[in-house]
């Protein structure tokens, strides 16, 4: 799905999300997804037996990114990729609010994201429209970020 995504992005002009190598192909893409799949809480959204959406849930964001844990305690979502051939599903809003629903059963108040805010801040939008309020920007390199937060309790 990740390697189709940066595909998908890129035939509509988009280089700067992620760039143009396959993520599969990327120096250390194969390793994060192990990563994701073993030491994070991962979740995957089938469609008639067939995966089309992931989410992956933490305790905090990436140490790799210069972003700040919360002042509390904290859902991180991770990552979240969708099949772009079911595009329109909702399949990335049904797992926004698994997320949701898995925080508030642990205890915790806060959800948190981060995601590209370049391209005319589309993928924000759809942050918003998913109940998550835009809170602090920040740059990693050149790429520029939102952190986005949804109080669920």
């Amino acid at each position: 799905m990740l390697d189709s995504a940066v595909a998908w992005m890129n035939d509509r002009g988009n280089t700067e999300q992620w760039g143009t190598t396959p993520y599969s192909q990327k120096p250390g893409g194969r390793e994060r997804v192990e990563r994701y799949m073993t030491r994070n809480v991962p979740y995957i959204a089938e469609l008639n037996g067939t995966s089309v959406g992931a989410l992956v849930l933490d305790s905090g964001p990436s140490p790799q990114m210069p972003i700040a844990p919360a002042e509390e305690p904290e859902r991180y979502v991770r990552l979240l990729i969708s099949d772009r051939h079911h595009a329109g599903l909702g399949i990335g809003a049904a797992l926004l609010a698994h997320a949701a629903d898995e925080t508030r059963r642990a205890g915790v108040a806060l959800l948190r994201v981060d995601c590209w805010a370049g391209g005319g801040g589309a993928l924000v939008a759809f942050y918003e429209r998913n109940g998550f309020t835009p809170t602090d920007r920040f740059l990693s390199g050149a790429w520029p970020g939102q952190i986005l937060a949804r109080r669920v309790v």
